[in-house]
C-alpha cells in the first residue's frame, strides 16, 4: 500500500517531466513577431532619468536594444508621445520632461532621439513601431510643469480635467484633425515601421465621477446616445489616422493594445465569458472589433495581463475569445513580464512560460509582445534564460501582412563563399530592381540534406538588415557565418525580405567542404590534388574580388569532376590544364 502511496505521485511528476520535455523540445515558429514595449513616461524604461546628457540617453538605449537582441525580439514598440509631448524635433509640441528634464528644454548636445532609435532599431533586423498617446495632455496637473507653447497654453478649449490629469476633449473635430496631423507629421519624416496606440482612449472610468464633456455632446451628439457618440469620437480618429497613413505611405503599419477584454458576456452575447469590472466598449469607448472588422487597423495587441484560473479575466479564456475574433488581421498578445516573481501564480515560474505556449498553439496568434523592456533586466524567475534558450533559441521573422503587401522580391544572387578566420564569409548580390529589400535571410543546411526545409528555422543562420549595404562597394553584401564547425560539409542559401517581411525564392546553392572530405571525393578514381581550396566555387566569380586555388598536380591533366547539389542541375569543380608541379 505504501509503495502505491509513493507510486502515484512518482508517475505524475515523472509524466509531467515528459510532457514539458517534448514542449521544450518543440521547434519555434519561423514566422512570429516577438516584441517589447519600451515605456518613457515616467523613465519606466528608458531614459533611466529625466535630463540625462545625450550620450548617456544613446549608451542607455543600444544597450537595451542589445540584450533584447540578445533574447531574440524583433519589434519593438517605443513611446514616443507620452503626453502632447515629443521624444523627436517637433514643431507642434515641446520635447518632453522625461528626455530633457523640462518640458521644451531639448537634449543636451541636441540630437533626435526618435532618428537615433528608428537607425540603431533597423540596425539590429528590428522593426521600429511609433507608440503615442493620442488624448492625455497633461500627466498631473498638479504637478506637471507645462511649456509655454505647450497645446494647452495655445488652445485650452480643447481640454477636460478628470481626476488628476488633462485630457483632449475626444468629442472635438478641431481635436480629431490635430492628432491626426501630429500622426502625419511623425509617419512622413520618419522611416518608422508601424503607429502605435495603448489602452488609453477614454479615461478608464473613476468611480462617483462622470467625464465631464456633456456640453460638446449636446453640441455634437445628433441624437446618438451619450455612449454612441462617445465610441463614434474614437471610431472617427482611429479611421481618420489609418487613411492618413495610407496616404503618406502605405507600407506602415497601424495598430492597437487594447485592455484585455472587448466586452463581458453578461452585456453582449458576443463578448467574452469574463467579469471585468471595464472593458474596452463600455468603459473606454473603444470598439476594437468594429475597428478590426473594418480593416482600420492592421493588428490589434490585447493587453492580457491576467493569470490562468483568474475568475474576473482568465488568461487561457481571453486568449481563445481574441484568437476567434481577429477578421483576418494580426493578433499577438500582449504578456504581462512586469508580473513575473509577483503573489499568487505569478510566483511560479512556469506561468509565462505556459502562457507563451498556449498562444503559440492558436495559428490566428502571431507573435507575443512584453511588457516592458527593462523588465528583462532582472531576468525574473529565469524567463530570459527560457526565451533565450528554449522559446526564442532560434531566429524569427516578423508574419507578412498580405492585405498590405504581398509581392516577394527578386531572389539575391549568391556569388562565392570564401573562407574566414573562424567559420565562412558569403558574398551576394541584390537581384531586385524595386529597392524594397530590407533585409536577408541566411540558411544553411546539411550538404547532403536532399530536402531542404526552409520553413524550418533550425537551418536559419542569421536575419542580415540591408543597411549593411552601406559598408560594401560595388553592391556586394556579405556576412561571415562563425557557427560552422569545421568538419561539417554545408550547403548556403540566401532570400530576400522586403519591407512587409515577404520572403523571396531561395538562391543559387553554394556548397562548403572541408579540406580533408573535399580532397577524399576528387581524389576518389581521379587525379590527386593537394592543397586545393575548400569552397566549391560557383562561377563567374566577380571580377572586383581576388580569387586564387593553389594545387600541386601529379601529372599533366585537365579534370572534371561532378559534384551534386540537392537535384538541381549538377555544379563543376573544373581546373584548367596545367603542366605538373604548383
Amino acid at each position: 500500500m505504501l509503495c502505491r502511496r509513493l507510486y502515484r505521485p512518482m508517475r505524475w511528476m515523472f509524466l509531467l517531466c515528459i510532457v514539458y520535455m517534448h514542449v521544450y523540445a518543440q521547434v519555434p515558429p519561423k514566422w512570429e513577431l516577438r516584441g517589447a514595449w519600451i515605456a518613457t513616461v515616467g523613465n519606466i524604461d528608458w531614459p533611466s532619468k529625466p535630463g540625462l546628457p545625450a550620450d548617456r540617453q544613446k549608451a542607455e538605449y543600444v544597450q537595451l536594444l542589445d540584450s533584447l537582441q540578445h533574447l531574440g525580439i524583433n519589434a519593438v514598440f517605443v513611446q514616443i508621445r507620452p503626453a502632447a509631448d515629443a521624444f523627436y524635433a517637433s514643431s507642434q509640441e515641446p520635447w518632453s520632461y522625461w528626455l530633457s528634464g523640462e518640458q521644451g528644454k531639448p537634449p543636451y548636445p541636441l540630437y533626435d532621439p526618435l532618428q537615433f532609435m528608428i537607425e540603431e532599431a533597423h540596425k539590429r533586423g528590428m522593426e521600429f513601431h511609433a507608440w503615442l498617446n493620442p488624448y492625455r495632455a497633461v500627466f498631473n496637473i498638479r504637478t506637471s510643469k507645462v511649456a509655454a507653447n505647450h497645446i494647452t497654453r495655445r488652445s485650452p478649449q480643447w481640454f477636460l480635467a478628470y481626476g488628476d490629469k488633462l485630457y483632449f476633449n475626444p468629442g472635438l473635430p478641431a481635436v480629431w484633425h490635430y492628432l491626426t496631423g501630429i500622426i502625419a507629421d511623425v509617419v512622413r519624416r520618419y522611416d518608422v515601421d508601424g503607429i502605435h496606440f495603448d489602452d488609453y482612449f477614454y479615461p478608464y472610468r473613476i468611480p462617483g465621477k462622470e467625464f465631464p464633456d456633456q456640453l460638446t455632446y449636446a453640441t455634437y451628439g445628433h441624437g446618438m446616445t451619450l455612449d454612441d457618440w462617445r465610441r463614434h469620437n474614437v471610431d472617427t480618429v482611429i479611421e481618420m489616422i489609418h487613411d492618413t497613413i495610407q496616404a503618406i505611405k502605405p507600407w506602415v503599419k497601424f495598430g492597437v493594445s487594447p485592455f484585455g477584454v472587448w466586452r463581458n458576456q453578461s452585456r453582449d452575447p458576443e463578448g467574452s465569458q469574463t467579469y471585468a469590472g471595464q472593458t474596452n466598449y463600455d468603459d473606454l469607448y473603444a470598439d476594437v472589433l468594429k475597428w478590426l472588422r473594418k480593416g482600420w487597423i492592421d493588428y490589434v495587441v490585447p493587453q492580457l495581463y491576467w493569470e490562468f484560473g483568474f475568475r474576473a479575466a482568465d488568461y487561457g479564456v481571453l486568449l481563445d475569445w481574441w484568437a476567434r475574433h481577429t477578421y483576418g488581421r494580426a493578433l499577438y498578445i500582449g504578456m504581462a513580464l512586469y508580473r513575473v516573481g509577483g503573489r499568487g501564480a505569478w510566483s511560479d515560474p512556469d506561468e509565462l512560460p505556459r502562457q507563451l505556449l498556449a498562444s503559440r498553439s492558436y495559428p490566428q496568434v502571431q507573435g507575443q509582445v512584453y511588457f516592458s523592456a527593462s523588465v528583462f533586466y532582472r531576468n525574473p524567475l529565469g524567463f530570459d534564460d527560457s526565451l533565450r534558450h528554449h522559446f526564442y533559441r532560434f531566429p524569427a521573422i516578423v508574419p507578412p501582412m498580405p492585405w498590405k503587401d504581398h509581392i516577394p522580391p527578386a531572389s539575391p544572387k549568391l556569388m562565392m563563399i570564401t573562407p574566414a578566420e573562424k567559420g565562412f564569409t558569403l558574398w551576394w548580390e541584390n537581384a531586385d530592381t524595386t529597392n524594397k529589400v530590407k533585409s536577408y535571410v541566411i540558411y544553411r543546411f546539411a550538404a547532403d540534406d536532399a530536402k531542404p526545409d526552409f520553413n524550418d528555422p533550425r537551418h536559419i543562420v542569421a536575419i542580415v538588415p540591408d543597411i549593411s549595404s552601406a559598408e560594401i562597394n560595388h553592391a556586394m553584401y556579405h556576412f561571415t557565418d562563425t557557427t560552422a564547425v569545421a568538419d561539417m560539409n554545408y550547403a548556403y542559401a540566401i532570400t530576400a525580405l522586403n519591407r512587409l517581411h515577404n520572403e523571396s525564392a531561395p538562391s543559387a546553392w553554394l556548397n562548403v567542404w572541408p579540406r580533408s572530405k573535399f580532397e577524399y571525393r576528387l581524389h576518389e578514381n581521379l587525379y590527386p590534388l593537394k592543397n586545393i581550396s575548400m569552397l566549391d566555387y560557383r562561377t563567374p566569380v566577380p571580377a572586383h574580388i581576388p580569387t586564387s586555388v593553389n594545387m600541386n598536380l601529379w601529372q599533366s591533366s585537365s579534370p572534371s569532376r561532378k559534384v551534386p547539389a540537392f537535384r538541381r542541375p549538377w555544379w563543376r569543380i573544373l581546373i584548367p590544364w596545367h603542366k605538373s608541379g604548383q
